[in-house]
């Protein structure tokens, strides 16, 4: 699948408001004190470890936003595989401009690009299946979009970008609706026509029955491999099966195996690793 560029104008905003944070009331006085004004700078953006660049319209975005006179030039993309040392992208320019511009850019690039190498990591583990991994909205406020970017950008899919792409009945809507078949008829009730629903279940009893009631997908929750195997047979493509709970690169496989649609986990948004990637000037 093509990974396709998020748009400047959504960008701008998270990287304005991110530079501005870090420019506080008085700007970067270090640099303008230390660095003569005339002074130009190469510089490269560099991978310290393995891993997934995402995030690279964030840095470059940074640097236009200081200064427009920086020239930012990617040598690699979005989803390309880093190795330790390979330079993902020179920059040129006033070189008080991109000590300014470095701190921001950096924070972007390595924790999309974090995100991006935990998500691949999965992929990878999974790749002999047809299972796909997902992330969730477990995400950092006001930086959803660039998270789900990035895990596009390791090769995963997305799950919900909000409370109004879909229905998802949790277990917390099952106990107070009254039981999963009060939760299914009020929500096929409300549904539009282009609303797709899902439901959450933990145990077989709780699958079957809410099959009857025609969900669009099945949240299998906290299941092992074995109990997962049977809720595949059971669901016999009829719904979406996405498994969901205690999934990373060593337990994906096993889970994969057993025949769901789709691993989620909200770790891969929440807390993956920043990425190392650093800021080397070449001359």
């Amino acid at each position: 699948m093509t990974l396709l560029a998020l748009p400047d104008i959504m960008i701008e905003p998270s990287v304005r408001a991110a530079l501005l944070e870090d420019l506080g009331r008085a700007g970067d006085i270090t640099s303008d004190a230390v660095i003569p004004p005339e002074a130009q700078a190469r510089v490269a953006l560099v991978a310290r470890e393995h891993g997934v660049v995402a995030g690279l319209d964030f840095a470059r975005i940074a640097c236009k936003l200081v200064d427009p006179e920086i020239r930012f030039t990617p040598r690699l993309a979005d989803g390309a595989r880093l190795s330790p040392g390979d330079i993902i992208a020179d920059i040129k320019g006033p070189a008080r401009s991109i000590l300014t511009a470095e701190r921001v850019a950096l924070n972007f690039l390595g924790h999309l690009s974090g995100i991006a190498s935990a998500t691949r990591g999965i992929a990878d583990a999974i790749a002999h299946t047809k299972a796909k991994i997902s992330c969730t909205r477990k995400t950092t406020p006001g930086l959803r979009f660039a998270e789900k970017y990035a895990v596009r950008a390791g090769g995963g899919a997305n799950h919900r970008f909000g409370l109004d792409d879909a229905i998802l009945i949790k277990d917390n809507h099952i106990a107070i609706a009254g039981g999963v078949e009060a939760a299914m008829t009020r929500a096929r009730a409300a549904a539009g026509h282009l609303v797709k629903i899902e439901i959450e279940v933990d145990t077989l009893d709780q699958l079957d029955e809410a099959l009857p009631f025609g969900p669009d997908a099945i949240l299998l929750d906290n299941m092992k491999p074995e109990m997962l195997r049977e809720a595949v047979l059971r669901i016999n493509g009829r719904a979406v099966a996405e498994a969901s709970g205690r999934i990373n690169a060593e337990t994906a496989p096993a889970i994969a195996e057993s025949g769901v649609d789709l691993l989620s986990a909200g770790w891969l948004t929440h807390s993956a690793r920043v990425l190392d990637i650093g800021l080397d000037f070449l001359d």
